[in-house]
């Protein structure tokens, strides 16, 4: 079997993005780390952004390994004077930002009657707020220069089939596909292209973490993935590819499109993580 059949990356040319700048927020560790290393892969010099210090030095390390610069940044997206920091750190050190992915964000499992006030907010505050908040000042800068992509990673409890384990990341995330949409008609006619990318179940440490370990069912994960047509998880490096894609030039009249890579879950059956009936 060929690398090409194993690795998503092997596809694209090795100096894709040489001379380039990506910005990926939530860099730090799982889907954002594969997306950040990506980039670093095809020659692009790469800036990370995490709330959390720990998941970005060894992410920065593996980067310059793969002889191109990085440049980390602890920063919070809900925090807009966060951003304006993050991006003048950014320009200053590189010139300009040719790639934006908005990976960071977040949310938990809940039934919709144990969200709290406090919940929703926080989680709407950070999915649809925070990506407006690096969407709008990056936006900006490339529309300055007439150039640029922008990824948006929503998930695919963002469509009209609700969201029914993430009631208030689910209308976040939503909302993050109306703004992709209403920024592309704009935005394109400067040649700058918005797109969000929707991954289904992918196979990170969170997943595992922060959403299986807190169903009610000890053999979801073995449900969810009997659900999924393909009948496997995804990988973070298959995401990592469908975002170089949608930034390179085989994307260039791609603009305003909220892909599904999920192999088929989208159109599966969704076992519940919790007893249906029970309060």
């Amino acid at each position: 079997m060929s690398s090409a059949d194993t690795d998503p990356l092997a596809t694209f040319a090795p100096e894709l993005f040489r001379g380039r700048t990506a910005l990926v927020t939530g860099g730090g560790r799982g889907i954002g780390r594969a997306i950040a290393l990506a980039f670093a892969r095809l020659g692009a010099d790469v800036v990370i952004a995490s709330r959390k210090t720990e998941n970005l030095a060894p992410t920065a390390e593996a980067i310059r390994g793969l002889g191109v610069q990085c440049l980390d940044v602890a920063m919070s997206i809900r925090e807009p004077s966060q951003v304006d920091e993050l991006v003048t750190r950014s320009l200053d050190r590189f010139g300009a930002i040719d790639f934006l992915v908005n990976n960071a964000g977040g949310q938990f499992p809940a039934r919709p009657w144990e969200v709290s006030d406090a919940g929703w907010r926080a989680v709407v505050d950070l999915n649809l707020n925070g990506t407006w908040n690096v969407c709008s000042r990056i936006g900006t800068h490339m529309l300055e220069r007439r150039s640029g992509a922008i990824v948006n990673i929503v998930h695919v409890y963002s469509f009209d089939r609700g969201a029914p384990p993430f009631v208030h990341s689910g209308a976040a995330r939503a909302g993050v596909v109306s703004m992709t949409r209403s920024l592309a008609y704009y935005y394109a006619r400067h040649g700058v292209r918005v797109n969000a990318l929707a991954p289904g179940s992918v196979a990170t440490q969170g997943l595992r973490e922060e959403e299986y370990a807190k169903a009610e069912r000890s053999d979801y994960e073995a449900l969810q993935v009997q659900d999924i047509p393909a009948h496997r998880l995804g990988s973070a490096e298959e995401v990592a590819a469908m975002t170089v894609f949608l930034c390179s030039p085989a994307a260039s009249y791609v603009n305003g499109a909220a892909l599904i890579a999920d192999g088929g879950q989208y159109l599966g059956s969704w076992t519940d993580m919790w007893d249906p009936d029970a309060l």
